[in-house]
């Protein structure tokens, strides 16, 4: 019985083969574009699961007010985390990390920048990190101890245990390697290379004790049973309590949100990653949703070719439910090999989408959840594409079905099909508008005026001797014929990361309080990064010259009202006096979709920690970088070259945004493409139900144009109402999105006109295939059996 039954379902397949080939592979390519991207989805899904305390594990934030405007950071002072195990019942340890970033080791002739942290010893109490070689209680036991993961291991040490050896840090100290971490997998917020004891900095910079100095990432673990709102509340005044006037409000931010709620607006959290993720997995059941429609109209616009069949199969006596069963069936068979072909297809994409995502995505069939997923595909599209043929089809009076040649096309199954074909384009629309959009968002975003000009720009860290060997660095760039300036700073070119409200000037509103950024730069700071002085005058070259003079921007001169020109006084910290030389016009930094922030530069570069080098326009790049390269190194021996290009850094802030407008053209253009296959089905079982139709009307005297304009006329009115539901729902979901952004594009109405051209154009010429082979065929071929 059921060797016969997948006999008949075999040969059904093999007997139209076209039609069985448009059917699974349109199914099979939806399938594959929902898994990847299911994959993709569940990875952000489970960030810090590899931490096994993480729905016990907080950071501590702060929401500070501004002008009325509360701004959250994840900054905190030093003693916090020691207090807080003291003072708040149900936090069980607390841990601090501070210092991030990359750190010189060496061993003999290897020399490599790896990143890591300084932290506390409880960070391995929280965080539970499995130790491959050492253990987490004697991981610190010295101050010039370090733990490192495995790939840093067995860059330096091979396969052998490294613990007891030591590594040189910064060519200055030797740290003993006291333990091998496993490396933490890329769906971790945290990554770090190395650990190494917090205190070792501690004693170097007095204000890491200060409870009105934050740097510190403060990190909890709570007892299982604390009260999470209890301690919040607890939490809101505390920093007010160590310090009197702190208004500084903390609260408790968990690890199962860090990934994906990580924005705040307001002080309250506000979207983040969360809104990629849902736009995602919102695209895949689309793309699913489309291909799943693709399958169940072919399976229905081609199921009425059996009516004689069916009615062959009653008169020798097949009930009702056998033949519901064996239409059932062919379309589950045909639905379970667009699984396997879509498996396979999975397979051979995703180290292509892995490289796109930066992400190290795997199919794992034998995982429940992916099991359950491919059978409940199968099984459900199965089920929708063959109940309606099976139902309809089984229903037939046999003796009427045997007395015509065929069965006549119900309104109602064209009408579902027509209704189904509405519904693929329209979504294939919104998803185009949709792409064009983002690109045009990024675009504006990327070309606005920001200030300074981030091209022919490098960017390194100043580790050894850099900063104090900076004249004669400068001076020798300067003579390769190369650069055009060189300069030092606090921070990279796009960002700054201190600010206070310390500051006052004579008739400041004694309410107001804005939030102003801070950076320490030398003379050749402003040529080097392209900036314009609005008035005044550059800082000098000596910087004890300098020490009371600074140089604001524009929004901070505003801020100061009258007071805001060249020669006013500017009071820090209640005391110390210093005048405004100059005003820089405005530049952007931090957040590149805001207008640009109050900021104030000091000429002052004993710690400075980045070198920037503006090299001149059109020189060779590769000789520009051997060059530099080559001072760098002599002046500052034992140390590589590490370099960043400021562009390529710009290029990454609108990462998520980028990723986001290719992904969403790619699946559009697939979306686009499962429909076309179904459409190209659909014109071709059009033009065979209307193949004597077309025969008399060529004896008549039609022309081909004539007759493909015939058969396409019906499809493209479907495009144009596909086109009348995209395009609200489209602008509706388009213009929510952007209203995230401060700085954004406007909604232009020719990037509707524009995908709905493109998709009439693209339904055009998959219908127009079709309709041109009728209207070509010998009429006499058509109308020999009438």
């Amino acid at each position: 019985m059921i060797m016969n039954f997948l006999k008949t379902t075999f040969r059904s397949l093999l007997k139209n083969k076209a039609y069985s080939f448009l059917n699974i592979a349109g199914l099979a390519i939806g399938i594959a574009c929902a898994s990847v991207i299911f994959l993709w989805v569940q990875d952000e899904l489970t960030f810090n699961h590899n931490f096994q305390k993480r729905d016990n594990i907080y950071v501590i934030y702060e929401n500070q007010t501004y002008e009325g405007k509360v701004s959250t950071f994840h900054a905190t002072p030093g003693p916090m985390a020691k207090s807080l195990v003291a003072d708040i019942p149900g936090i069980k340890t607390a841990a601090r990390s501070g210092g991030t970033g990359d750190v010189l080791f060496s061993l003999g002739d290897k020399t490599i920048n790896e990143k890591g942290e300084y932290a506390d010893a409880g960070i391995f109490s929280i965080l539970k990190l499995p130790f491959v070689y050492g253990d987490a209680n004697n991981a610190f036991r010295d101050v010039r101890s370090v733990v490192i993961n495995t790939t840093m291991a067995k860059k330096f040490f091979g396969d052998t245990n490294p613990v007891g050896k030591t590594l040189k840090v910064n060519n200055e100290q030797d740290f003993t390697v006291t333990g091998v971490i496993q490396d933490l997998p890329k769906n971790a917020t945290m990554q770090f290379q190395w650990l190494a004891p917090l205190i070792d900095i501690d004693p170097k910079k007095p204000w890491m004790k200060d409870w009105g100095a934050n740097w510190a990432h403060t990190y909890v673990e709570l007892e299982p049973a604390a009260d999470v709102s209890a301690i919040n509340k607890k939490l809101a005044n505390y920093i007010g309590t160590k310090k009197t006037g702190n208004n500084t409000q903390s609260f408790l931010f968990a690890m199962n949100d860090w990934n994906l709620h990580d924005n705040f607006t307001d002080g309250k959290m506000d979207g983040g990653r969360i809104v990629y993720v849902r736009l995602f997995a919102i695209i895949g059941f689309i793309i699913l949703f489309i291909a799943c429609i693709n399958f169940m109209n072919l399976a229905t616009a081609r199921s009425e070719r059996r009516a004689k069949e069916v009615g062959v199969r009653k008169v020798m006596g097949a009930g009702k439910g056998k033949l519901i069963s064996q239409f059932i069936g062919e379309a589950l068979i045909m639905a379970f090999i667009a699984v396997a072909v879509a498996v396979l297809l999975v397979a051979l994409t995703l180290p292509a989408f892995n490289n796109l995502v930066q992400k190290e995505l795997a199919i794992n069939l034998f995982a429940a959840g992916h099991v359950i997923y491919l059978v409940a595909i199968g099984i459900i599209t199965g089920l929708l594409a063959g109940s309606y043929p099976a139902f309809y089809l089984s229903s037939f009076n046999p003796i009427t079905v045997l007395k015509s040649i065929k069965i006549k096309s119900s309104t109602s199954s064209g009408l579902i099909r027509q209704s189904l074909v509405v519904i693929q384009f329209s979504i294939s629309i919104i998803l185009i508008i949709g792409t064009v959009v983002i690109y045009q968002q990024i675009q504006h975003v990327k070309n606005r005026k920001l200030g300074f000009n981030k091209n022919d720009l490098i960017s390194i860290s100043t580790q050894g001797k850099l900063v104090d060997h900076f004249p004669a660095v400068y001076n020798e760039l300067k003579k390769t014929g190369l650069i055009e300036d060189a300069a030092l700073s606090d921070y990279p070119a796009l960002e700054i990361w201190s600010n206070t409200d310390n500051y006052s000037w004579e008739g400041k509103d004694a309410s107001k309080n804005p939030l102003i950024s801070l950076e320490n730069v030398n003379d050749h700071f402003l040529s080097t990064m392209g900036m314009k002085l609005a008035s005044g005058r550059n800082f000098r070259s000596n910087q004890t010259a300098d020490s009371n003079n600074v140089i604001i921007n524009e929004a901070f001169a505003k801020q100061m009202g009258k007071q805001g020109h060249v020669g006013a006084i500017i009071t820090e910290g209640g005391s110390k006096r210093l005048t405004i030389t100059g005003i820089v016009k405005n530049f952007l930094y931090n957040d590149m979709y805001a207008a640009s922030a109050p900021m104030l530069l000091y000429n002052h570069t004993d710690g400075a920690r980045f070198l920037t080098i503006r090299f001149k326009h059109g020189a060779n790049l590769p000789g520009v970088l051997n060059k530099v390269g080559g001072v760098i190194k002599s002046n500052n021996p034992g140390y590589p070259f590490d370099y960043k290009f400021v562009d390529d850094e710009f290029d990454l802030i609108f990462k998520t945004e980028t990723l986001t407008g290719t992904l969403a053209g790619v699946f559009a253009s697939l979306a686009i493409f499962i429909s076309c296959l179904g459409l190209f089905g659909l014109a071709a079982y059009t033009a065979e139900r209307r193949i004597k139709e077309i025969g008399i009307r060529k004896v008549l005297g039609a022309t081909v144009a004539g007759l493909t304009s015939l058969l396409s006329k019906d499809f493209l009115q479907l495009v144009g109402i596909s086109c009348l539901i995209a395009f609200p729902v489209a602008w509706w979901a388009i213009n929510n999105w952007l209203q995230s952004y401060q700085y954004r594009v406007n909604i232009h109405w020719w990037v509707f006109a524009a995908a709905g051209i493109i998709t009439a154009l693209i339904a055009l010429a998959t219908v127009s295939f079709q309709a041109i082979k009728a209207a070509l065929s010998n009429p006499v071929k058509s109308l020999r059996n009438e």
